[in-house]
């Protein structure tokens, strides 16, 4: 069994290794990790993507730009192909699903929804991902049609954030039982709730937990045969 020094002396490597985009070093990082004994999700989750979270902090403070994101990226995929195939399956945990996700109407903002689209790919999540600029009315049809049990909405924009409370109403609509998460810089625990979102999330490493917190609520209710709220 590794030693917890030894385990954050790893973590702290997987880490730096994505905020400076050192591919080489994640590679070798990832496989010292499963060499003796690690979690690969444990290294994921507070390894690669605790790095990812430190970038988007980077960016948002404007230290990092496009250029940088995708490198770290690059690295961040490099441990990920080596940690993935050592994941325990979904059924495990109980608490993986499928999420659609996209930027609404009128946003072109990406970079925010990119990064959680990779944390929920990262926390072993099927990711539906319709991009930037989305019709309104796309979330409510992905939704039906993949059956998904989440829908993440990013906005960075007060103006386009309005759109958010539209597609809550026709996907609600059509299907209570979905957990509608919300996120960008406008958004607020507050409006979320306004807005009737299940979910919000601060940032990307929050979006997985909130994520995984809503899906063990529908399972639960599923199970006991109640309609979700």
């Amino acid at each position: 069994m590794v030693s917890e020094e030894r385990r954050q002396e790893v973590l702290k490597s997987l880490s730096e290794g994505v905020v400076e985009y050192r591919e080489d070093q994640v590679k070798d990082s990832a496989n010292a990790a499963l060499e003796e004994g690690m979690d690969a999700y444990d290294a994921i989750m507070n390894g690669l993507a605790a790095g990812m979270e430190i970038v988007g902090d980077l960016y948002d403070r404007q230290e990092y730009f496009v250029p940088e994101i995708l490198m770290c990226a690059d690295a961040l995929y490099a441990g990920l192909d080596i940690l993935k195939p050592h994941l325990k399956t979904a059924s495990d945990s109980g608490a993986r699903g499928q999420v659609v996700i996209g930027t609404v109407q009128g946003d072109v903002h990406d970079i925010g929804k990119n990064l959680i689209k990779m944390m929920f790919d990262v926390g072993g999540f099927t990711v539906h991902d319709l991009g930037r600029d989305v019709p309104l009315e796309k979330f409510a049809e992905e939704q039906l049609r993949t059956d998904a049990e989440i829908v993440a909405l990013s906005a960075m924009m007060t103006t386009t954030m309005m759109g958010m409370k539209k597609v809550i109403h026709m996907i609600k609509e059509k299907n209570p039982d979905v957990a509608i998460m919300l996120g960008g810089a406008p958004v607020t625990r507050d409006v979320a709730k306004l807005f009737g979102a299940d979910g919000y999330a601060e940032s990307a490493g929050n979006a997985v937990q909130e994520a995984i917190k809503m899906i063990g609520q529908l399972r639960k209710l599923d199970q006991a045969g109640m309609p979700a709220k």
